[in-house]
């Protein structure tokens, strides 16, 4: 029990069961790193001694084979009654530190989300017929063992592969292939943990910005503060469009390629960067304009122009998960208020960082959104 949080630490190969008593009490402090784009990660440190004829050969706990390379590791925080699944991984890493004084050495074990295992082999692979969103759900589904249940975004342009004409092929390790293929429409994959232990929801698709609105981020507003800290920054060489030609290879004719604006619904800001912010703006070409036809070409360019207009408002902080009552889950949307009209508003969650330890529990986050000013008259709290 952490002032009032409760972590819960599930360890074992596969299916994981509740930690041994030795193990619960060794643990100082656990860090939990969630993003949208890369594995989310893990560490937790344990505190390891030699205290008896037990302990002549080595530390007991270096020889536990619960905390062996490869074994799969969840936590879960019980915040106010409501439990909430950190993180569903799998160990990669193990450090251990002698200490100078007897009884403090260390124990550091490290590991990624259940995503780690999608990404240890390359292979081979044909789709015969399979179009990016069949292909995401015959991946994801290999790895049932590890609870993924899948959630695939089709794009709104998709050239579906005929045999007599092509055959996707897959020549990398099927998290390297969804996270090729999903560049193309500017979409994202990533393993959220939860809402159970042992179930992961497997997400292909655009960013999500639509859901309910978190319990707001509040600074400057007295009492009801409840961020330690936030930066606001505005990147204006982020945005991109694409202005490029063709060769269409269906109808051989050369066609023209643009886009203006992005296509994420519903806008996060009232005055996004595209397009209020043309005609200046980078302007880019096609990263592979040939061998395509029409539809995969706009689906690319379009791709570009979303993805470079996500982050171009940012906001870094930290606040501290009593006084925001509650675990502030990335992925999804949160308000901002007291910041003024500029960076008050609805953004998207798109990395938190947690760190608990005893006596304290803190939360990292980053913010995105397309630009500036708020699209509601108040934020929630």
């Amino acid at each position: 029990m952490l002032l009032g949080v409760n972590l819960s630490l599930l360890i074992g190969p596969t299916i994981p069961l509740p930690a041994t008593p030795d193990i619960a009490e060794a643990v100082q402090s656990v860090s939990v790193t969630q993003s949208d784009e890369g594995r989310s990660g893990f560490q937790i440190v344990l505190q390891i001694g030699r205290a008896g004829p037990a302990d002549m050969l080595d530390y007991r706990l270096l020889l536990n084979p619960l905390l062996a390379p490869f074994n799969r590791v969840i936590l879960t925080v019980l915040f106010n009654a409501m439990p909430r699944v950190l993180m569903d991984g799998i160990i990669t890493n193990r450090q251990m530190s002698p200490g100078a004084q007897p009884g403090a050495a260390t124990l550091t074990l490290t590991g990624e989300d259940v995503s780690v295992m999608m990404d240890l082999k390359k292979k081979r692979a044909d789709y015969v017929a399979m179009s990016e969103p069949l292909i995401a759900l015959a991946i994801i589904a290999s790895y049932a063992q590890y609870g993924l249940i899948p959630e695939v975004i089709p794009p709104a342009a998709l050239d579906q592969p005929l045999p007599i004409e092509r055959t996707p092929v897959q020549q990398d390790t099927d998290l390297a292939h969804l996270k090729k293929i999903g560049e193309r429409f500017g979409h994202v994959f990533y393993v959220d943990p939860g809402p159970a232990p042992g179930v992961n929801q497997a997400y292909w698709g655009p960013p999500k910005r639509l859901g309910l609105l978190q319990r707001a981020l509040s600074v400057g507003v007295g009492p009801e503060t409840n961020v330690e800290s936030i930066n606001f920054a505005f990147n204006a060489l982020a945005p991109t469009i694409v202005d490029d030609t063709i060769q269409d290879k269906d109808l051989n004719v050369t066609v023209p390629v643009m886009t203006f604006a992005s296509t994420r619904l519903p806008p996060l800001s009232l005055m996004p960067a595209l397009p209020f912010q043309l005609p200046n703006v980078r302007t880019s070409l096609l990263d592979q304009g040939s061998g395509l036809s029409m539809m995969e070409a706009y689906g690319r360019a379009q791709a570009m122009t979303d993805k470079s207009v996500d982050e171009v408002a940012t906001a870094q902080g930290e606040l501290d998960a009593l006084r925001y009552g509650g675990v502030l889950k990335p992925r999804a949307l949160v308000g901002v208020r007291g910041a003024g009209f500029a960076h008050d508003g609805i953004y998207y969650v798109k990395s938190v960082s947690h760190s608990i330890a005893k006596g304290k529990y803190s939360q990292r986050f980053s913010l995105t959104r397309d630009g500036l000013g708020s699209l509601t008259p108040a934020v929630v709290p």
